[in-house]
């Protein structure tokens, strides 16, 4: 293993009038400090901390520019003058990505305009780098220093992540897969064994393949993990709800951190497992629902939608893409819809008459009742064999950029509150997703079609 370090472009949605003038407010303030800084040559960390300190700018800026100004003024640079346009650069962390799979837009990128205020933005990210995006989204990779830029009337960050790789990676399938006429890999001729990959929340994960007859083969679940985290998300809304009678919000954010990084563990073991059972498997190819349709009609109620919609399928799936991507195993997805209510041997639908019981309604089949996570995962592996998969690609290249400025759907990040939070805690987001939306992004939330079928 060895570290590697890359720089990842994100793309900003075209900004509304209030974002925008933020932005340039924040490069403004930026830039007079820069050059206040390094015309009062600044050659240490203090002295430039004497000058920023005036500045309307976050401390992830002020940080960066203490670091910057000493070498520009000092022998590691030692220059003359200033160009007219520096990028606006933040220390490690200062942007906070969210990845929200089911919006038109997937990635956000939340940007430190000055204390305790930031913006929400939707970003179009750079298709080649998504499984390194991926690795930043679920903490395996660390994200260093950023900068925020405007070309072209557009804006973009750039953001340095470094990440352990295997010094001998294995090739991907789609490398190692020569391609069709229409440029995709062929994979008609590679006799891949789908394995169906069913999430949810009484089992963590659960997969299944069919082996050379078609009989179901190997499932696993993870059952035991799920309940782990049920119980730590509890212990947390719990503990939350009654340190803030007491108001001791510090200790909720630090109590919240330790337990988060608990179900973060939790997540990264399951996954890697999961990427595992595939290798064992001949020719692989893991099939996950495409978080497209998962919320759609979702509808059971108040209490049971809450716990569904702060579920953590997207971070679940993020890891399990860029760690298959590592072993060369290739991921796909399929439309969900009714893959839970079907039944694997006879297709005719059934119903749960407990949460891990599937049951069969058509009296002449075999299976009469099944495990039912181990059905969906089934289901969702025949699906792809049936022809039915989404690339990644296709669904990248129908949405419509730039078409909404909104921020997440209910998504925030770990880190201090936005002083303009929502009254209503949207303490449901999942896995590090505790501070509030600031008001102005709260006006513009993006609303988003789902489907939850399974």
């Amino acid at each position: 293993m060895s570290a590697v370090t890359k720089t990842l472009e994100l793309h900003l949605a075209e900004p509304n009038t209030h974002k925008e003038r933020k932005l340039c407010e924040t490069r403004k303030a930026y830039q007079q400090a820069l050059q206040a800084a390094f015309d009062a040559d600044c050659t240490t960390k203090s002295a430039t901390n004497d000058v920023v300190v005036e500045y309307d700018l976050s401390g992830y800026a002020k940080n960066a520019l203490k670091q910057y100004v000493p070498q520009l003024c000092g022998d590691s640079y030692d220059a003359d003058e200033l160009h007219d346009d520096h990028p606006v650069k933040f220390t490690n962390d200062g942007i906070q990505l969210d990845h929200k799979p089911q919006n038109t837009i997937e990635w956000y990128a939340k940007i430190p305009h000055h204390e305790d205020y930031h913006l929400w933005i939707p970003a179009h990210a750079n298709p080649d780098q998504r499984e390194w995006l991926e690795a930043v989204y679920a903490d395996d990779a660390e994200m260093g220093e950023s900068r925020l830029l405007e070309r072209d009337g557009s804006w973009y960050l750039h953001v340095t992540a470094t990440r352990n790789v295997e010094d001998q990676s294995v090739a991907s399938a789609d490398e190692r897969t020569p391609p069709d006429e229409s440029g995709e890999p062929c994979l008609a001729g590679l006799d891949r064994t789908p394995i169906g990959v069913d999430i949810g929340e009484a089992s963590l994960v659960t997969v299944c393949h069919r082996d050379e007859s078609g009989s179901p083969v190997r499932p696993r679940l993870w059952a035991d993990d799920g309940k782990t985290v049920r119980r730590l998300r509890k212990t947390y809304f719990t503990a939350k709800r009654r340190l803030q009678k007491r108001g001791s919000e510090r200790i909720v954010e630090s109590y919240g951190d330790a337990l988060w990084g608990q179900i973060d563990d939790v997540f990264h073991r399951v996954t890697r497992e999961v990427v595992e059972y595939a290798e064992s498997v001949e020719n692989p190819v893991l099939v996950l629902e495409d978080l497209t349709y998962i919320r759609e009609n979702m509808d059971y109620g108040e209490y049971m939608n809450r716990r569904l919609h702060g579920w953590g399928f997207a971070k679940l799936h993020a890891q399990i893409r860029y760690k298959a991507a590592e072993k060369g195993i290739p991921v796909e997805t399929v439309n969900p819809r009714k893959t839970s209510k079907a039944c694997h041997a006879c297709g005719e639908h059934g119903y749960r008459p407990r949460q891990a019981t599937f049951r069969c309604s058509n009296d002449g089949c075999w299976v009469g009742e099944y495990q039912a996570d181990v059905n969906g995962a089934i289901n969702i592996a025949d699906r792809y064999r049936s022809g039915e998969s989404h690339r990644r690609s296709d669904r990248s290249s129908r949405q419509k950029a730039g078409d909404d400025d909104s921020a997440t759907d209910g998504a925030s990040l770990t880190g201090p509150q936005d002083s303009q939070a929502v009254n209503e805690s949207r303490s449901d987001s999942f896995a590090h997703q505790k501070s509030s939306i600031s008001g102005d992004d709260a006006e513009t939330q993006q609303k988003t079609p789902g489907t939850y079928a399974s």
